[in-house]
């Protein structure tokens, strides 16, 4: 429904909601009206008053209207959470549902690219979530026909592909400032194994205070980052991981790519297997609950952490990382460990001594009473051999992580 007086330009942000005030009192009350506001960090542009106006409009007489419904949106994160989810003026404590819009789960892109006609196998759609994650305007780019190298290839290392200076455009689309968001993915894609929040201030040269913690809730509430509170430690400990695929991606192989780059021979190369077990270890991460329901624990109360320890230097006594710990209230707790391999993974005696040394060092270090049961996490599964039956009590293929 249009409105003459809503057409015209206003010269403030108080005669904007004045007119949309007497707009809406001449509607019937008798059916639920939405008002959409779209790109509200964009609106509320300098000296315009946008966001005191709203203010004073929503606690003035919008927010006794029952019958009206208002839908407050915006891509700037940093924007939206300082001014909206943490405000502390007129707005504070008025949101009554908060909505992130996350990128597809595996699923959502299995089922997605069939919509579009696509006959990827699911090894392949893992590879190309890998590389993409499951933004949907990335995954339109597949056609009819196409593999994930083409896909890959065409995107991110073909001029004029879609993704190319993709990766600045975001976080300074994003966020205000930019420049300590892109030190911290950076300094993170460097360590998959994540960094602590103190080691992300040191490697990064920044400050210990609040805009340090504002940062890295800015790049976590946008899904770039996830904090994971390592077992039996408190959250200050928390470990921070980067799991957006694209921001790995493009730091691992587009960052250094030129015209000449190709990347059919890229994918052939170690270190694309290096990458492979960073992202699918990244991927499962983003699955926990496929993996739960994988295991027999859907609906279970558990306790998702990673856990690590680093020996002092010069000391004679093995570290370990564990990926992914599942406690459990049964008194048992699920070591899981991910790998991403091109078929079956045989576990050999060195896997096995890898693998025992990990259960050993955890039950030394914690002290734990539980029985511990070790999962793997695989895209074929395991071939069965003395090793895997004396070690492994489950074993998931890349299939779980579709369900």
């Amino acid at each position: 429904m249009e409105d003459e007086g809503l057409a015209r330009p206003f010269s403030s942000g108080i005669f904007a909601f004045h007119a949309l005030e007497q707009f809406l009192e001449r509607l019937p009350r008798r059916k639920k009206l939405v008002i959409f506001l779209d790109e509200f960090p964009w609106l509320d542009s300098r000296k315009s008053g946008f966001l005191s106006a709203f203010e004073h409009f929503w606690n003035s007489w919008a927010s006794r209207q029952a019958h009206l419904l208002f839908v407050v949106c915006g891509s700037a994160a940093s924007w939206m959470i300082r001014n909206i989810v943490n405000n502390k003026g007129g707005l504070h404590h008025r949101i009554t549902q908060k909505m992130r819009l996350l990128p597809f789960t595996l699923a959502e892109t299995e089922t997605y690219l069939k919509s579009k006609g696509s006959n990827l196998d699911r090894y392949q759609t893992l590879q190309l979530y890998m590389a993409l994650g499951g933004i949907p305007q990335y995954l339109n780019t597949v056609q009819k026909g196409d593999c994930a190298s083409q896909v890959i290839e065409r995107t991110c290392f073909k001029k004029d592909g879609l993704l190319c200076g993709e990766f600045k455009n975001i976080y300074n689309s994003l966020f205000e400032m930019a420049d300590n968001h892109l030190k911290a993915v950076k300094a993170l894609a460097a360590t998959p194994k994540g960094l602590t929040r103190q080691e992300i201030i040191e490697k990064c040269g920044l400050s210990s205070g609040g805009r340090t913690t504002l940062m890295l809730d800015e790049l976590e509430q946008s899904g770039f980052i996830r904090s994971y509170k390592p077992y039996d430690k408190e959250t200050k400990d928390a470990i921070y991981r980067l799991i957006d695929e694209f921001s790995l991606f493009h730091l691992k192989f587009m960052d250094k790519a030129d015209m000449t780059t190709n990347w059919a021979r890229l994918s052939e190369g170690a270190s694309y297997n290096i990458w492979c077990g960073m992202a699918f270890e990244s991927t499962c991460l983003k699955h926990i609950d496929q993996i739960k329901t994988g295991l027999g624990l859907a609906g279970k109360s558990t306790q998702e952490s990673s856990w690590r320890y680093i020996p002092a230097k010069g000391a004679k006594e093995d570290g370990a990382q564990i990926d992914l710990l599942i406690d459990r209230d049964d008194h048992s707790t699920t070591i899981c460990e991910i790998k991403f391999y091109t078929g079956q993974l045989i576990i050999n005696k060195s896997y096995a001594g890898e693998l025992q040394q990990k259960l050993d060092v955890f039950l030394e270090r914690t002290k734990t009473k539980k029985t511990l049961f070790l999962t793997l996490i695989t895209t074929y599964g395991i071939k069965n051999n003395s090793h895997s039956n004396s070690l492994v009590k489950k074993s998931l293929t890349m299939d779980v992580l579709f369900n």
